[in-house]
């Protein structure tokens, strides 16, 4: 692996995306309701800034599915509805609209206009097949791009190696999905996995925090390898690991997982969780006139968290980020993005919609590369050509690298502190750059 990417450092947390996780709880404060439904389908097409650039006489057509004289379709499934679309179908959302952009305004990728299908998965593994068998099968497209979603994507990653269809891009979050080039030589994963970023953590708070106890809460759902990664990570001589605890994504709550860490004695807690069941592990720390330092997941590093819980109860937690925030609207990069998400049909921007246009520009310099041979054997070569790209919407020194034994994109990031600013929730980024290294892991 190598040490160039986005959102880690587990003191910095757990996904985006994968992002991938839920909304759920109990009393859960503003939580947002659902506002995407079924199966949304655009047209879109993006470039960036590198080798991907609309050709005036587009090579003809190679016979590839997906590939005419015209367009180049792409299909994903995400969480569109339901509690987990509530937070995560502003992702595909956002993307169709920097696809749209590109289409207008560069005359697409390639000589031709990229079709983006989206469907539904109800982050269930079995609609995420039927998703995607549907994209496979009807809609007949060129490959999958930003599948979103841990626990669905199970249900289709062998599906798509098995039948030659590239699976990149992935937005999830288990180790998994990064790390097995020979069994799964099709899929290539966008975010950092839990593994590395809790690795990243783990040392974290081992150089900053030695002598405390570490607990640990983690969902079932691929977070489980962010366990993995603490033990990785936390060097045995500074810091005891004195509880681990775990939930199933259906569970309805967590008080006895919290109460268990409170009795352990944990003074540092790391939460790998979705943002719903954070909220709910905050919450009951607090009734507990517990306070521990919290390290959360990467999926807890957008403003739409204090939504979750209030910022009174979130000053102070740790999580981290990859990209530059959505709140910096002073930034000319930031501030092209408002424009081009209200242009576009996008969004209202967030750190999510950020991370969805760099998505976006990553596979349209990917799909650049492959005009020469817009096959999907050419689009795997692209991909595995990436080395060192950045998007100007990254925090400085993160970069993105894929290779044959490599197949993660995101191994860096910095870290976020949650502050309370004029009354209102706020993340400020503070300390180094955090990279993963091979050595890293034990």
């Amino acid at each position: 692996m190598k040490p160039a990417s986005a959102v880690t450092a587990l003191a910095v947390g757990i996904c985006l995306a994968a992002m991938a996780v839920a909304c759920q709880g109990e009393d859960e404060e503003g939580t947002p309701s659902a506002s995407a439904t079924g199966t949304t389908v655009a047209t879109g097409t993006a470039v960036v800034t590198s080798t991907a650039v609309a050709t005036s006489s587009p090579a003809p057509a190679t016979g590839a599915p997906g590939i005419t004289d015209t367009q180049i379709v792409l299909g994903a499934d995400a969480p569109l509805s339901g509690v987990y679309g509530a937070v995560y179908s502003m992702i595909p959302k956002a993307t169709q609209a920097y696809f749209k952009y590109v289409n207008e305004t560069q005359g697409g990728v390639c000589g031709r206009q990229i079709v983006y299908k989206v469907e539904d998965n109800s982050f269930d593994p079995a609609k995420a097949l039927e998703a995607v068998r549907k994209l496979v099968e009807q809609d007949k497209v060129f490959a999958i791009v930003g599948s979103l979603g841990d626990l669905p994507h199970l249900g289709v990653w062998d599906y798509l190696n098995e039948n030659g269809v590239p699976d990149i891009l992935v937005s999830g979050g288990a180790h998994r999905y990064g790390a097995d080039p020979e069994g799964h030589p099709l899929t290539f994963q966008m975010l950092p996995s839990y593994k590395i970023e809790a690795t990243l953590g783990a040392r974290f708070i081992s150089e900053n925090m030695p002598g405390k106890k570490v607990g640990f809460l983690g969902e079932m759902d691929g977070h489980d390898d962010a366990l993995e990664g603490l033990q990785d990570g936390l060097d045995p001589s500074k810091n005891e690991l004195v509880a681990a605890e775990s939930y199933e994504p259906t569970a309805l709550d967590v008080r006895s997982q919290v109460i268990n860490l409170h009795n352990a004695g944990a003074e540092v807690v790391i939460l790998a969780t979705s943002p719903g069941f954070l909220a709910q592990a905050i919450k009951e720390a607090d009734r507990l006139d517990w306070h521990p330092q919290f390290l959360a997941g990467y999926v807890n590093s957008d403003d739409i968290i204090f939504q979750f819980a209030s910022p009174k109860l979130l000053e102070g937690m740790i999580t981290s980020q990859a990209y530059k925030l959505a709140a910096w609207r002073d930034d000319p990069d930031v501030a092209e993005h408002y424009e081009l998400m209200q242009k576009y049909g996008g969004p209202a921007p967030t750190n999510f919609s950020i991370y969805a246009q760099s998505l976006g520009e990553l596979a349209v310099e990917i799909l650049g590369r492959t005009c020469d041979n817009l096959t999907r054997e050419g689009l795997l070569e692209a991909v595995k050509s990436i080395k060192e790209w950045r998007s100007d919407l990254m925090v400085e020194g993160i970069s993105i690298t894929f290779s044959e034994k490599d197949h993660t994109a995101l191994q860096a990031g910095r870290n976020l502190r949650a502050t309370i600013v004029d009354g209102k929730g706020k993340f400020e980024f503070f300390g180094p750059l955090n990279i993963f290294r091979d050595e890293d892991l034990q």
